[in-house]
């Protein structure tokens, strides 16, 4: 079979009438009916039967119709691209980042990018560092924001801003105005733990077991986000990156640094052999000015 052929099969799944997929496709009529009869001779089948005014696809097409969709979902991409290529549109900005970055910074950046490249399109998603460096690798996006440096050879990585780890409370748990509180005021709290292996999940780990006497920590979790949920759910006291804080400061929750502190770093990574273009730079510029107006 060919493209066409796919094209004309799935309009007529979706739309179960000829001119309606000739609409769809945007083709005259005939060129559809010609299509599918060209398919069917080629596989010597019946594709459709009119059944009351709606063609019904034959057990044959059923059997082909989960392959066909798989197909037609696999020609998207390529239609999106072309469009893109048609109109002169820049090549699209695919943009990684950690949760903790997902909820404000990145979406707010790239919503100021978009006021100034206009026909740059733009996929944001949010993984783990680890998964930020195999897409990179891959060439499946242009750049992550991680608080990890994953220290890899063919991974450039700078830092765009310093923060300070900050305690997250429940509203009124720390004093008006609190500048910051000592980590041995922790000793013997119900904390949320963070699971993980990544240099800063060790690092609070090794803090809190120098406690004495220990913290109690009945509840771990793998983001820093859902440390903040078991925190406004009652389940104790936590500690988070600065970014995560900010979002939690604003729906009500109590947040100071902790002390000595803890430094957290805003990194971004992107491939050392890779040439960026200027709506990258553009939005690492952003990047870099909302994070540091946000920590500060």
């Amino acid at each position: 079979m060919r493209l066409r052929h796919i094209e004309v099969i799935q309009a007529i799944l979706q739309t179960g009438h000829l001119g309606t997929a000739a609409e769809w496709l945007q083709l005259p009529v005939g060129d559809v009916d010609a299509t599918l009869k060209d398919a069917e001779h080629q596989l010597g089948f019946m594709l459709f039967a009119s059944v009351r005014g709606r063609l019904q696809a034959t057990r044959e097409t059923l059997e082909l119709q989960a392959d066909i969709a798989l197909l037609y979902e696999a020609l998207e991409p390529v239609q999106r691209l072309a469009s893109r290529l048609k109109l002169h549109h820049a090549p699209t900005l695919r943009a990684l980042c950690t949760p903790p970055l997902a909820n404000q910074l990145l979406p707010q950046s790239i919503a100021a990018l978009r006021r100034r490249f206009q026909d740059t399109p733009c996929n944001l998603s949010s993984q783990p560092t680890r998964e930020i460096v195999k897409s990179l690798l891959l060439r499946e996006a242009e750049v992550g924001l991680s608080l990890h440096d994953p220290e890899h050879p063919q991974i450039q990585c700078s830092v765009l801003a310093q923060g300070k780890l900050q305690l997250l409370a429940p509203h009124g748990w720390l004093k008006p105005k609190q500048k910051y509180i000592a980590l041995q005021e922790l000793a013997g709290q119900s904390m949320i733990g963070l699971e993980g292996q990544d240099p800063l999940s060790r690092l609070l780990d090794a803090k809190l077991q120098a406690l004495r006497p220990l913290p109690v920590v009945q509840t771990r979790v793998q983001t820093y986000q859902m440390m903040r949920s078991m925190v406004e759910a009652g389940e104790g006291l936590a500690i988070v990156d600065p970014f995560t804080a900010y979002g939690a400061r604003e729906a009500g929750l109590d947040a100071c640094p902790v002390s000595p502190p803890i430094m957290v770093s805003l990194y971004a990574l992107t491939l050392k052999d890779a040439t960026p273009a200027p709506a990258l730079n553009a939005l690492l510029e952003i990047v870099t000015h909302k994070a540091q107006a946000l920590l500060g």
